[in-house]
């Protein structure tokens, strides 16, 4: 995509991602509660291997692309809530 990403973009989604994982996975916290830039697996917010195929699809559904399991960036997109969001901002096509 040729479209900019800028701070204030990935500001206005982080939101709406975090929305999307809460309910994805039932998780008994509110959105906001979900640090932008704290670990989402392990000490963070906890996600393991399965929440993320979870996220995965409901990102692939929502933005219109897929998140692939054997791509290498996985690491780099799933580091936080803001790798995450600015990675769709960066790939969505809806």
């Amino acid at each position: 995509m040729s479209q900019e990403i800028t701070p204030e973009t990935i500001e206005a989604l982080l939101p709406e991602v975090a929305e999307l994982i809460v309910s994805a996975l039932n998780l008994e916290m509110s959105p906001a509660e979900i640090e932008a830039d704290a670990p989402l697996f392990g000490d963070g917010l906890g996600l393991d291997s399965i929440d993320v195929l979870e996220i995965a699809l409901v990102i692939s559904k929502r933005y219109g692309f897929q998140l692939k399991s054997d791509n290498e960036d996985n690491v780099r997109i799933f580091t936080s809530l803001r790798a995450l969001t600015t990675h769709i901002a960066e790939q969505r096509t809806k």
